[in-house]
């Protein structure tokens, strides 16, 4: 598991076209010590996407393209690059269609500060704990 200092200054994508709901979500991930980039929007999201990119914090009803639309093309870049969606909306398909594109976890707006940095840090600790054991295994077969 990775320490507390190693998460401090990780990067995490935050892609939410709601300013208010943007600038909360920064200030806990900055107030956490994590290095904060945001996006109003998917396609801007996209442009910001980079491979130091530890995590993706996406709302789901955005426009021009919205949160699926924008973990999509994710999951066509960057397969297993964690994913949290934050929504306003408790529809159960939301739910079902967040599990099939592997999304680590769901939070329902107004979004809780202890709980963000809770599943931050444990999306990016599994993430890493799984980059480690296929480097792992890798090298001993």
């Amino acid at each position: 598991m990775l320490s507390e200092e190693k998460l401090q200054g990780q990067k995490i994508l935050v892609v939410e076209d709601n300013d208010f709901v943007r600038m909360q979500i920064v200030r806990y991930l900055n107030d956490a010590g994590y290095v904060a980039i945001e996006a109003q929007d998917g396609t801007k999201g996209l442009i910001l996407l980079a491979a130091d990119i530890a995590l993706v914090i996406i709302d789901v009803r955005m426009a021009p393209m919205d949160g699926f639309e924008f973990i999509k093309a994710i999951r066509g870049r960057r397969a297993e690059v964690p994913l949290i969606v934050v929504t306003g909306d408790q529809n159960p398909d939301l739910l079902n269609e967040a599990s099939k594109w592997s999304v680590s976890a769901v939070l329902i707006k107004p979004v809780q500060k202890e709980r963000l940095i809770s599943m931050v840090d444990r999306a990016i600790q599994k993430f890493s704990k799984k980059q480690m054991d296929s480097i792992k295994n890798g090298v001993t077969k």
